[in-house]
């Protein structure tokens, strides 16, 4: 048995993937969905376990044992997260090699502009530019301090009572919980969302979107043109408007980074990546079971190659 078909075969029967990565191919929008599951149109279901609920982390007595488990249960779901946005990105290469765009592919790539606020001519270089900056991943060490730093190590009352990890505001009313300070005229929520994996995807969209961020992104598009990938201490430097501590937010983010050995979290990620850089490799992350994104699994014997 090949190296890459005993790779296939620890996440998914090799025939579903298969039939899956020969039929990918979006199907029209539906425009009555909300508007952060656009990308989801595209894509197979999000699988059942990133319903469960935010475990309660203030059970921990050790902190390590505390800190680890936050790491685990918050990793897979970015993991899940990037494999998606990168099966997202790798049919936009596709529409962009395309001599020429159908009306489907013209409204998935109109839905995308509108998610991701491109407002640049329908398949024009300019549009697919700016999409490829803005339709990508952020490594997990930046998503695990984050997390840790905004939502006290997912304790807070907005993590545990609205699944909210990174402080992410709203502005309907009842659109999540309003803050016990809030000052006298503001009209802000911190954002409530169905689970903590929803709450990692908008924050990425968020960094992805949001003006304040054009610097981080363009600091990741100029490591991805070196053929690198970019860690959590690099993008930082791009959140300057995420805190209006700035400089010395991004200084403690990094810090956190540092101290927690979140690199490691990175260089799990990248060698899962490298190895499932296709259609049917991102399938299998994007519709695995939870234990299988973890940064500790490991192959059983049997499956092992023996090189």
């Amino acid at each position: 048995m090949s190296a890459g078909l005993r790779s296939l075969m620890l996440f998914v029967p090799l025939a579903a993937v298969a039939l899956w990565g020969t039929l990918y191919s979006p199907p029209p929008l539906d425009r009555t969905a909300p508007d952060d599951d656009i990308e989801l149109a595209s894509l197979p279901d999000l699988p059942d376990w990133i319903l469960e609920p935010l475990p309660n982390f203030d059970l921990y007595q050790d902190v390590t044992e505390k800190k680890a488990a936050f790491f685990s249960y918050l990793y897979s779901r970015t993991v899940l997260v990037n494999s998606r946005i990168l099966l997202e990105r790798q049919h936009l290469q596709a529409l962009q090699a395309k001599e020429s765009l159908d009306d489907d592919d013209r409204d998935w790539l109109a839905a995308q502009a509108e998610r991701l606020r491109v407002d640049e001519d329908n398949g024009s270089d300019e549009m697919f530019r700016l999409l490829l900056r803005r339709l990508d991943t952020v490594p997990p060490s930046l998503v695990l301090a984050q997390a840790a730093n905004e939502s006290a190590w997912g304790t807070s009352r907005f993590a545990r009572q609205g699944n909210n990890l990174f402080g992410q505001w709203c502005f309907s009313r009842g659109c999540g919980l309003v803050p016990l300070n809030r000052p006298e005229g503001a009209s802000h929520e911190v954002a409530s969302f169905r689970s903590a994996y929803h709450s990692v995807r908008a924050y990425v969209q968020n960094l992805n979107r949001h003006p304040g961020y054009k610097a981080l992104r363009d600091l990741r598009a100029a490591i991805r043109e070196k053929g690198e990938h970019p860690t959590g201490v690099q993008l930082a430097a791009g959140l300057g408007s995420y805190s209006e501590r700035g400089e010395e937010y991004i200084r403690e983010i990094r810090s956190m980074i540092r101290y927690n050995n979140l690199v490691w979290y990175d260089q799990k990620y990248r060698d899962i990546i490298v190895h499932r850089d296709n259609i049917e490799g991102l399938l299998e992350l994007a519709m695995a079971p939870e234990e299988h994104l973890q940064p500790d699994y490991q192959t059983s014997p049997d499956t092992t190659s023996a090189n």
